[in-house]
């Protein structure tokens, strides 16, 4: 029996490849990360006496989570729409302004930008 394979492209340099779907992984095969440590330590720099829930924690990992796959797959579209192969910080920070609203989407850029430099800086 022959099997049948599902061919997809991904981008190369300037041309389009076949990659088998063994290769191929969903963003249910990874998991989501758990950002809970990163939400305490940043509580408790805003308000150091204050404590949160295991559940108050679950569901702000949640939104983290879904706010990160939101932004990740309209920027994936916005790569896919300009025929383009790369993802750029540009891109990232259109899908942020496209998803977030007004004031909230320009800090997180503001915010965002400032990381990255530290980041790359440091």
């Amino acid at each position: 029996m022959a099997k049948s394979i599902i061919k997809r492209y991904r981008c190369s340099r300037r041309h389009l490849r076949t990659i088998s779907r063994k290769k191929l992984r969903s963003s249910t095969d990874l998991g989501h990360r758990n950002y809970s440590l990163y939400v305490n330590r940043v509580l408790k720099e805003v308000v150091p006496q204050k404590g949160i829930s295991s559940h108050t924690l679950c569901v702000m990992n949640t939104l983290i989570n879904d706010i990160f796959e939101l932004i990740a797959t309209e920027a994936s579209n916005l790569v896919h729409f300009r025929n383009r192969c790369t993802l750029t910080p540009e891109d990232i920070q259109r899908a942020v302004y496209l998803l977030l609203p007004g004031k909230l989407a320009k800090n997180a850029v503001g915010f965002g930008s400032e990381a990255v430099n530290r980041y790359v800086h440091s």
